[in-house]
């Protein structure tokens, strides 16, 4: 059974910041890469940002690079994304899943999902 929560989505203008959380249980959480990834609307969802286990390793899509950072809380199995300098385009429904590690750092290593959390971004 999956269980992931994700929370911290809300409605800000561009330029704004915001920090999305997501709670893992324990078996998904520990000794896994967690990843974030991002839905528009009429889009397929997409890869945002990787960290390794315990979390010396952060990956990123260029288009969040800079901009986004992701950690993790392995005491509370807790991935974040904290985003900065927000724009219009990085308006979606935002999910986190554990990763597949190496070159398959994109490749989420679930196929069920949690509910997600809205991130729009206004002009």
């Amino acid at each position: 059974q999956v269980q992931l929560g994700e929370s911290g989505g809300g409605l800000v203008q561009a330029g704004g910041s915001l920090r999305l959380s997501c709670v893992a249980s324990e078996r998904m959480f520990r000794g896994n890469f967690m990843g974030w990834f991002r839905q528009a609307p009429g889009q397929e969802r997409e890869f945002v940002a990787a960290i390794n286990w315990p979390g010396g390793n952060k990956y990123y899509e260029d288009s969040v690079k800079g901009r986004f950072t992701i950690s993790r809380d392995n005491a509370k199995n807790t991935v974040y994304l904290e985003m900065s300098s927000l724009k219009p385009e990085d308006t979606a429904v935002y999910y986190c899943n554990p990763v597949r590690g190496g070159a398959a750092i994109k490749v989420p290593l679930y196929r069920s999902w949690g509910q997600g959390t809205q991130v729009t971004v206004s002009s």
